[in-house]
């Protein structure tokens, strides 16, 4: 058993209790004014404040980078003042909590979001999106503009200065699972012959200016950026190594400069040895949510920070269903069993109602 993982961390200039990580987990449950986060959300993150960090649930940064139902925003005065209910409840249990920032891109649906989604190329992804009206196939983006990629960059960074405002300890940037940021990484996705694509160092520009205008906005030692090569999910296809490889290197080294509090990798199956190839270039905090089969990331996963793969350790599933995670992966368990039928919209069961251990 890693004893490492239990000792605290100086993240940026922030103390962290331990080196686990509630992964950020999408669940739908904003349904307070314009996709508040709701009371219901403040007793969820702070029942889970013994993780050494908290990233949140995926929350976009304007309307138009909304792409499912009852998703927060941080785009608005509501929504800041509702996510100050949750900052404070995660604070007063002694928990650190960063904002994810995800714009879905092609991923949703202009039935119910009133607008055409938006992506860095005219390319349909395969596949459906939910929405209140049942499954429906994703639809032709529009391609942004330069100018409108530019206006997306200052919308990042609008969305950081509100997190901040909201009490939020800082923010991570959604590079992963097939959103805007990854589109305009993979070649599948973008086919942009301009500036922001046509070469992996193009394709990785989009990340590398969005992370930087949030550094500049808020203080790199508060943002964070995640990652996941290779990973197929909402169609996207990063399926030559060569090219995954180039592109992830100009990223990593895009964003070493920057001096951002971590970088957080998804880890796509057989991807271990670009993980740590990536390890190695980052100078940073390293941040891994492994990739374990169809396991959820478990206590055998904790000799990764034992040693050295990764500073901190990632975990989903166990958390929905654990609030104590850190504590029952200090004595081995026992461990709740998510329902995933409740992992999506609905009320407090299977989102609240998970009990902690007794005594």
């Amino acid at each position: 058993m890693s004893t490492k993982a239990f000792e605290p961390y100086e993240l940026a200039g922030t103390t962290l209790s331990n080196r686990i990580v509630m992964a950020p987990m999408t669940r739908s449950r904003a349904y307070g004014p314009e996709q508040s986060p709701t009371e219901l959300m403040a007793t969820y993150y702070a029942q889970r404040a013994g993780a050494g960090l908290i990233v949140t649930e995926g929350t976009q940064p304007s309307e138009v980078g909304q792409g499912y139902p009852d998703t927060p925003g941080i785009h608005s005065a509501e929504q800041v003042t509702a996510w100050r209910k949750v900052t404070d409840a995660v604070h007063a249990e002694g928990g650190v909590i960063f904002l994810q920032l995800m714009h879905t891109g092609r991923v949703g649906h202009s039935s119910w979001q009133g607008r055409q989604p938006v992506g860095p190329s005219a390319v349909q992804a395969a596949g459906q999106v939910y929405t209140h009206d049942g499954m429906k196939d994703f639809e032709v983006p529009h391609e942004l503009t330069d100018a409108e990629v530019e206006a997306t960059v200052a919308d990042f960074a609008a969305a950081a200065r509100n997190a901040i405002a909201a009490g939020f300890d800082g923010v991570e940037l959604h590079g992963a699972n097939g959103y805007l940021i990854h589109q305009f990484l993979a070649p599948n996705s973008n086919t942009r012959t301009d500036a922001w694509g046509g070469s992996p160092a193009r394709r990785a520009r989009f990340a590398i200016e969005t992370a930087r205008a949030v550094a500049e906005a808020i203080g790199a030692q508060r943002t964070g950026f995640r990652l996941s090569p290779g990973n197929p999910f909402n169609d996207i296809a990063e399926n030559d190594r060569d090219d995954v490889e180039a592109t992830y290197t100009a990223l990593v080294e895009g964003l070493a400069p920057l001096g951002l509090a971590y970088l957080h990798q998804m880890e796509a199956p057989g991807h271990r040895d670009l993980t740590e190839q990536i390890r190695k270039t980052w100078p940073g905090t390293f941040v891994l949510n492994p990739f374990t089969g169809q396991e959820p990331t478990g206590p055998g996963e904790l000799e990764l920070i034992q040693n050295g793969t990764a500073d901190l350790i990632a975990y989903g599933a166990l958390f929905m269903a654990n609030p104590d995670l850190p504590r029952r992966l200090e004595q081995g368990g026992p461990f709740n069993t998510p329902d995933r039928s409740k992992s999506f919209g609905g009320d407090h069961t299977g989102y609240t109602d998970y009990p902690a251990l007794q005594g």
